[in-house]
């Protein structure tokens, strides 16, 4: 079980290595939630995400022999990036393990970073698959697993974000009144408990994790890790199916002492706080780096009027093809977008009817997919309309029933929105 001593070794090993991230305030997010609103800029790290602490705190330490039989490791991609500029440094061999779904900019990141000294392996379509593929490499080849959160060494790396926080903080003349956390496996959870709850146990701490990998709500219920059936892997930096033993065991021990508030984020709810940073602060966040700021938005409520609040961006490492996808969500989630199966009557005007009678002055339609039945007297359409305010939505649902059109609306919920998200 790591302790504050051994985050205090962490960040002396980083030291000369790793600069401090920057503490800023947020003008948005406090006048937004009525709290002073720190941002923790975790993004600004050389790899752009915090997980270069924990994996140098764990390649630095290596013994003479380990260093000679290189080291592997899985990741969703900010680790694998983590663990490529601490081998490069440190002139160790990696062999590194993502899964299908890491967005190629992650890829191409640790590439980059490692250099000679890493080979990219791309395996499953999980992170967990890409744990198994690691673990088998390591057993074959005798390397060393450089676990991505469920390793001591690796917590107490971590741990340092909270480290620089209370000194950052100090600095600018506030105590931090809760600190929030995004969660995936916990290693970042971990670190900064094992220190607040020596150094600053009064901090509250929100633990932020998405709706659709929640497992650390998951191990809070259990009493211990446990296996998600199923995962959203949206949130590729936290989409973790199954939490860590070490960094249950440091949650369940420092609960307490620190006040902790657990929340699941949805995924829609990520991106629309993943556009806000960057449209208004400037800040290119992945969806696991906006977790944190995302959770505060909806848990603002439970916090005094005016406590300071430093929310981590975890990382930065979004590749910019995703945005798409991310505006999609984000419509969607704030009720300005919906989809509808719409039965049109094969019949002359019926579409200019439909946009004459049923769509509101200030809709659009952005998709329409219709195929033709001549043998049929209705033919069925996909349509997809984006609204200018979300109170539009029961007007034109009173519209659709009034044409005697047969209209069903698509839910989210359905396996049909995988077809158009």
């Amino acid at each position: 079980m790591p302790s504050a001593a051994d985050v205090d070794r962490a960040a002396a090993t980083l030291g000369g290595v790793i600069d401090p991230t920057p503490l800023h305030r947020s003008p948005r997010l406090s006048e937004l939630t009525g709290l002073d609103v720190w941002l923790k800029r975790e993004d600004l790290t050389p790899v752009r995400s915090y997980k270069v602490r924990g994996a140098y705190a764990v390649v630095s330490g290596l013994s003479d022999e380990q260093r000679a039989a290189g080291v592997t490791c899985a990741s969703a991609g900010n680790h694998a990036q983590g663990v490529a500029f601490a081998c490069a440094r440190a002139g160790v061999r990696a062999t590194i393990f993502l899964p299908r779904t890491t967005p190629r900019q992650k890829r191409d990141r640790v590439a980059a970073l490692g250099g000679e000294h890493v080979d990219v392996v791309i395996a499953g379509d999980t992170y967990d698959d890409s744990v198994l593929a690691a673990a088998e490499y390591a057993d074959a080849s005798g390397a060393t697993v450089v676990p991505a959160f469920d390793h001591p060494e690796v917590v107490a790396g971590q741990g340092t974000v909270a480290a620089e926080v209370l000194a950052q903080a100090s600095a600018a003349g506030f105590i931090p009144d809760a600190l929030v956390i995004p969660v995936g496996g916990a290693g970042l959870l971990a670190g900064c408990l094992t220190l607040l709850a020596e150094r600053a146990p009064t901090t509250r701490v929100v633990a932020a994790e998405p709706a659709g990998a929640a497992s650390l709500a998951a191990a809070l219920r259990s009493g211990r890790p446990v296996d998600l059936g199923t995962i959203d892997p949206f949130v590729d930096g936290a989409a973790v199916r199954r939490i860590g033993d070490v960094t249950h065991a440091v949650v369940d021990r420092a609960v307490a002492q620190v006040d902790v508030l657990t929340t699941s984020v949805a995924e829609g709810a990520v991106c629309v706080e993943m556009l806000d940073l960057y449209q208004v602060d400037g800040i290119i966040a992945e969806p696991a780096g906006a977790l944190a700021s995302a959770a505060l938005r909806q848990v603002s409520r439970e916090l005094p009027s005016g406590a300071s609040v430093v929310c981590v961006v975890s990382g930065g490492n979004n590749d910019v093809s995703r945005y798409a996808e991310v505006v999609e969500r984000a419509l969607v989630h704030e009720g300005l977008k919906h989809y509808f199966l719409v039965e049109f009557p094969q019949e002359p005007g019926a579409l200019r009817r439909f946009l004459d009678e049923v769509l509101g002055p200030d809709d659009d339609i952005t998709l329409f997919e219709y195929t033709k039945r001549n043998n049929r007297e209705t033919g069925p359409a996909l349509v997809g309309i984006e609204m200018q305010n979300r109170d539009d939505l029961p007007g034109l649902l009173e519209r659709m029933t009034a044409s005697q059109m047969r209209v069903e609306k698509v839910s989210p919920d359905s396996p049909l929105f995988g077809f158009v998200l």
